[in-house]
């Protein structure tokens, strides 16, 4: 080859194709113990279809509902394997056609009625809330579910007034936490609030008036003690013969609001003599009765107003607005990335959180270099 001529150029190395996206997602697989819930890598990414946003999600709640999905003793959860997770906070990253008052980048927080512990979440826009300045994702993951059930059964249906009181069972959880900080806002309310022992000076801090420990206690009794004509509103997420208890302890003109069957779930897996004792132990009463004693039962799931999205963006304006006043901050027990879910789902069943527990795609950084060390 003379040195005019020119070598010829190496062939082109072919290129890998480009690597199809990936997220994780939290995938309930069947009913039972808390080995049900796992980790699952799911190719592609949702996109958006009209009226949707896409949302790369940053924290997700853990509710009761949830628990009671895994046992299969939430009929609002479709059928497994299914997503769970009932509210989240991300930032949209995607529009579907027609959606206004969202742009790419905000950060929102969530509600549906299933499928939010994933990565990245379709959902109408009409489910997404701005958050307020100065919110944590993970306060935006504990906000949705327990603070519009808190506002409502308390003001909605309690129609809470200054100088009244209170019985607030679960008062340490996600939703009992919550109730506590409205009680706040409004003057002179005596608290009466159940939890083990061991949370009752962490109530007092909170402003529980008179913590009562259900567990060595007869808390039907301990009220009486202090309050011989019994309470003015009782909120009970317990269920059976709680509930009766409950409406036993009213005053005149009182209110029971019963939003949960907690008493069901003792174990990892459906308990079908706990089932029977709560089914059997119901609370029933009649319209007569009512008129007769002058009190009121009032039932609330959240669930099932999500085909009400002015009346649920009008409570979340006001919960923003006191939030945005220093009045409510949800309190934060605890963070598990999604690989942990388990020991998230126990902590909760066990009753071991003040406050909400709260699931993460992955650790922040300096979280898990805490978890390495």
């Amino acid at each position: 080859m003379s040195g005019e001529e020119a070598a010829a150029p190496p062939a082109p190395a072919e290129q890998a194709p480009p690597a199809e996206p990936q997220y994780r997602a939290l995938v309930l697989s069947g009913y039972g113990g808390y080995e049900k819930v796992k980790v699952q890598v799911r190719r592609g990414e949702p996109s958006p279809r009209p009226g949707e946003v896409a949302v790369r999600v940053r924290a997700c709640g853990l509710n009761f509902a949830d628990l009671l999905a895994r046992q299969g003793l939430y009929d609002r959860l479709p059928p497994p394997p299914v997503s769970p997770g009932m509210e989240c906070a991300g930032t949209v990253q995607a529009l579907g056609e027609g959606v206004t008052g969202r742009q790419v980048g905000d950060k929102v927080m969530v509600l549906a009625r299933a499928g939010l512990w994933q990565e990245v979440v379709t959902v109408p826009a009409s489910q997404t809330f701005p958050m307020p300045d100065g919110m944590s994702f993970e306060e935006a993951a504990a906000f949705p579910v327990n603070y519009i059930t808190a506002y409502m059964i308390l003001f909605d249906f309690g129609n809470l007034r200054p100088n009244q009181s209170i019985l607030i069972h679960m008062a340490a959880g996600g939703v009992g936490t919550a109730v506590v900080q409205l009680c706040q806002t409004v003057e002179n309310v005596t608290i009466f609030g159940t939890a083990s022992a061991s949370k009752h000076e962490a109530l007092r801090e909170s402003g529980v008036t008179h913590p009562i420990d259900y567990r060595t206690m007869d808390y039907v009794e301990e009220v009486r003690k202090i309050s011989p004509k019994g309470v003015d509103i009782v909120l009970d997420p317990l269920g059976g013969s709680d509930t009766s208890k409950g409406f036993n302890l009213l005053k005149p003109m009182g209110k029971l609001v019963t939003y949960g069957v907690s008493n069901m779930v003792t174990g990892q897996k459906k308990n079908l003599m706990a089932m029977a004792k709560t089914w059997w132990n119901q609370f029933s009463i009649n319209a007569l009765q009512l008129l007769h004693l002058n009190k009121a039962v009032c039932g609330y799931n959240l669930s099932y107003l999500e085909e009400e999205p002015e009346l649920l963006k009008g409570v979340m304006a006001k919960l923003v607005s006191l939030y945005g006043q220093g009045k409510i901050k949800p309190k934060i027990d605890s963070v598990w990335p999604f690989e942990q879910v388990a020991d998230a789902m126990r902590q909760m069943q066990e009753k071991k959180n003040v406050g909400k527990v709260i699931l993460v795609p992955e650790l922040p950084k300096e979280e898990a270099k805490k978890e390495e060390n």
